[in-house]
């Protein structure tokens, strides 16, 4: 049946097989009360308040809870029900703040609007005289219970949305509320203040701290993780004032994590933004004005040869500034060294995923999660560095989705898995290979898939005959039976999808990792349809399109290779200059040229390498024997501290533009607010410089003229256009102006053609534990901030709920080093050292101990190693020997 026909109030309505009566007056227009009801909530019926009368059917059904059933005949206006509706908000009222004038959510308040549908405008119960203590101790809202109306929402929010399960409701009866696990503040509570509760409140119970109702939204997309997000920006008076979820957004359906939701207004309006272009001047950065500092530097940077100069662009700024960037750095500077931070995070799954399928990118969309029956997350802490991915992944698992995760961490996702392999870091290789050798004996493979699809299997499988269970075991420190469960579990539920991230990508063996999970989608068929798929989380909000651009030394945008004689034809033709054949240097390699001599000029946009680079300690040295250094950011960063010239550049709220997420779909980026100060686009300040140094073809006076150039040059963005974006988000490959995006990759054939099984052998990190150095580190993300901290430490909330760094220390590894919770530590590799607050958990591993890489107080990297994958150049960042020693008393 493809309808349900119903009547409502003698209107005929046909809806969807499944709806409710609620969803299929909705539908209609026509308009039910209610107070608990959410799209994105199961049904619920606590409210009482959409009662309706349905012909055969006793009482006084919820419409909420009643499914519409063909012939169905519904009254949603008697005196009956009417009544019933007046009397559910007279007590409320009679329980509720009379403050209406004064109240945050006046006339966006739904009670008051419920009140007002059904005629009430006296108080007909006498008031109650209870009075509860507001809890203020989130730095981002307030729950105040004397608004609450126990309509649930908040609970069932954080449960079925944010499956944290952060507050409850408590006792009964009149004494009913909202509460956190032994009733403490929400700050002492396992909120991740994501704020889904809030945006759900109908009443003023949950509210923002700082309440300014905007005069307009802009909508735009997130700045943070490379989920993409869509945002809807609150503008008054030239500032943005409030950030809300685009629930049209197909990435993230009106969701946002903490920093999407919070942590945004403070950094575009800090103080510490650069408004003007600075000079150095006798040892001083000093204001200057625009002509004054594009001049210098195109003057100076005229006046060395291309193999003299490195450019390192950014995976935060857009699609059009990181083309615009390695333009200038091929057609102008006539260099290849250009580079970006998918060096430092996703180079191997560009290089690995290109050799196994042909396209190194994530295969489906975040939408096809809810399809798939298992989900393998592998390297990937995605409630903290993908946080509404974590969302949609938890949602399948509620739905019945199958869960494996490997980890060395016991991160939060663990709680929702049905199998946990905990094996060693760096050794993901030789735990997914003894899970293919399972699935291959045991006959669990897709042989007609493989047979139609697929390349050098019988080359693949001889590869795993010698390899031993037992090996793997010793290796992972996963028991051989949990590997097993694990195999056949993801081979018997398909589709099954794989989520990776920067657990599987940093490390010197990165690339094999890639080719791993290739390998185990291809032999178990989970390629080319819903649900299933190799998918690699981006870190940041545009390392997808940085690459896509060609901010890499080996490719133009589309990844068309710089050393293809005809591509460097079509790429000279289209510029009207010659280029450089020969591929350029990576980021980590630009560095070590600079420490060297042999790279005399840098130019550095919006990238913080003292901070994000592997021993981190050695780039100050290398940029200072830099006889040039020019740097585009917000701040003054660490890194911009020590150029010679730093010209400031416009947020992402103050320009038009793209970012291309994780999925591969490209998003507008649209101006809400003015430019800060004299702040510019990149794009405009790279075009610029290359102007006044001689080159032709960089006069755009938009951002969408340069989509057009993109699209002209790199087929995969063919059919893409700002007007085309402006109905709505496009996923590449995109041919034509006709096509409709591609959420699926090879569906039919691999982009390759036949998808390439390569054998592979296990192969240990490049730095071991020993004696000196008898712990493992490991390095992530923290939930709360986000890359080297240049935007999210300027939020103050942010800062509340982490403002220092911590060394994650397993309690047996502690006891044995007489540190205890707080203790002031040094940890020390054979790079550097630096101090933290100890942190001890059970969620490192015995021997591991993990730190995160925000905070320039504690520079993480300054430990790690800069041993590299000898495919990618990947450093190994995810693993180093390190010593733990006590420093100080607690903080």
């Amino acid at each position: 049946m493809d309808s349900v026909r119903l009547n409502i109030n003698g209107q005929d309505i046909s809806a969807k097989p499944g709806m409710t009566v609620l969803e299929a007056a909705e539908s209609a227009g026509i308009y039910i009360p209610t107070l608990c009801s959410d799209p994105d909530l199961e049904p619920y019926g606590g409210c009482r308040l959409c009662l309706v009368e349905i012909e055969k059917m006793r009482g006084l059904p919820t419409a909420c809870t009643t499914v519409a059933t063909e012939g169905m005949v519904v009254r949603t206006e008697t005196a009956a029900v009417n009544q019933a509706r007046r009397t559910v908000i007279d007590l409320l009222i009679a329980d509720h703040p009379v403050d209406c004038l004064t109240c945050p959510k006046n006339q966006r308040c739904k009670l008051q609007e419920v009140a007002a549908y059904l005629g009430i405008t006296q108080q007909r119960f006498p008031r109650t005289d209870r009075s509860l203590e507001v809890d203020t101790s989130n730095p981002f809202f307030n729950l105040d219970r004397n608004y609450c109306i126990l309509c649930d929402k908040c609970v069932r929010t954080c449960d079925e949305v944010a499956g944290v399960n952060a507050i409850e409701i408590a006792d009964r009866g009149y004494n009913s509320r909202v509460s956190t696990f032994g009733d403490k503040p929400l700050m002492a509570s396992i909120c991740q203040s994501c704020g889904e509760c809030v945006v759900r409140c109908p009443v003023a119970a949950l509210i923002p701290k700082d309440v300014m109702p905007p005069t307009q939204e802009v909508a735009t997309t997130c700045p943070y993780c490379g989920v993409g997000c869509g945002l809807y920006l609150g503008i008054r008076e030239g500032q943005i004032v409030s950030v809300a979820g685009d629930r049209q957004n197909p990435a993230s359906k009106g969701q946002l994590c903490v920093k999407g939701r919070y942590g945004i207004v403070q950094f575009v309006h800090h103080r510490e933004r650069l408004t003007r272009p600075l000079i150095r001047r006798d040892g001083r950065l000093t204001e200057a004005s625009w002509d004054e500092a594009l001049d210098l530097v195109a003057r100076r940077l005229s006046s060395y040869r291309g193999d003299e100069i490195a450019v390192i662009s950014s995976a935060k700024c857009t699609n059009e500034d990181n083309y615009v960037i390695q333009k200038f750095s091929r057609a102008v500077l006539g260099t290849n060294n250009v580079d970006h931070c998918a060096r430092l995070c996703h180079a191997p799954t560009v290089a690995g995923l290109a050799q196994s399928f042909g396209s190194g990118a994530m295969t489906n969309s975040i939408s096809d999660i809810a399809d798939a029956a298992c989900i393998l997350a592998i390297g990937s802490n995605t409630t903290e560095s993908h946080p509404v991915i974590g969302f949609e992944v938890k949602k399948a698992v509620r739905r019945g989705t199958k869960l494996i995760v490997a980890n060395p961490r016991e991160i939060r996702l663990v709680q929702f898995a049905d199998i946990w392999l905990r094996h060693r870091p760096g050794s993901d290789v030789a735990l997914l290979m003894a899970m293919m050798k399972v699935i291959v004996d045991e006959g669990l493979f897709d042989a007609a898939f493989i047979r139609q699809r697929c390349e050098n299997f019988e080359d693949f499988k001889e590869s795993l005959k010698d390899l031993d269970l037992g090996f793997a075991q010793k290796v992972t420190g996963v028991p051989q039976s949990l590997m097993t469960e694990a195999a056949r579990m993801y081979a018997t539920s398909r589709p099954g999808a794989i989520l990776y991230a920067m657990g599987i990508t940093q490390h010197s063996h990165g690339t094999d990792n890639v080719i791993a999970t290739a390998n185990l989608a291809m032999l178990t068929g989970n390629v080319g349809q819903p649900g299933s798929g190799v998918n690699p989380l981006r870190g940041q909000n545009n390392v997808q399109g940085a690459c896509d651009m060609g901010a890499l030394p080996n490719v133009y945008c589309g990844y068309q290779k710089v050393d293809d004689p005809k591509v460097k034809e079509k790429f000279e033709a289209a510029w009207g200059t010659t280029l450089n054949g020969t591929p350029g240097l990576t980021i980590t390699e630009i560095i070590e040229a600079a420490r060297q001599g042999r790279i005399k000029a840098l130019c550095l946009v919006g990238e913080n390498p003292v901070l994000s680079e592997p021993d981190a300690g050695r780039v100050p040295e290398a940029l200072s024997k830099l006889e040039f250094l020019v740097a585009q950011d917000i701040f003054l960063t660490e890194t911009a501290e020590l150029a010679d010239v730093v010209l400031p550049a416009t947020t992402f709220a103050e320009r038009d533009g793209t970012f291309t997420n994780t999925e591969r779909r490209v998003q507008l980026v649209r101006k809400a607010i003015e430019p800060v100060g004299d702040s510019r686009a990149d794009w405009w300040i790279t075009g610029q410089l290359a102007q006044r140094m001689g080159a032709k073809g960089f006069d755009f006076d938009h951002p969408s003229q340069i989509m057009d150039e993109i699209a002209s040059l790199t087929p995969s963005y063919g059919g893409i256009s700002f007007e085309r974006l402006e109905e709505g988000g496009l996923q590449w490959p995109c041919p034509t102006r006709e096509h409709p995006g591609t959420p699926i990759l090879h569906t039919k054939q691999f982009t390759r053609g036949k998808g390439r099984f390569l054998p592979l052998e296990y192969k240990p990190p490049m730095e071991l534990p020993d004696d000196d150095y008898p712990l493992v580190l490991t390095t992530g993300r923290s939930l709360f901030h986000f890359h080297t901290g240049t935007m999210s430490r300027k939020v103050t909330g942010l800062n509340i709920f982490k403002g220092e760094e911590e060394v994650e220390i397993n309690p047996r590894d502690a006891l044995k080093l007489d540190i205890a919770d707080g203790d002031r530590v040094r940890v020390i590799s054979r790079r550097g050292e630096v101090l933290a607050k100890a942190m001890v958990t059970p969620v490192s591993p015995v021997g591991v101990v993990f730190m995160t890489f925000h905070f320039a107080e504690s520079p993480t990297n300054r430990l790690t190693n800069p041993a590299l994958d000898p495919v990618a150049k990947i450093p190994e960042l995810k693993v180093c020997a390190v010593r733990v020693e006590k420093a100080g008393h607690p903080a």
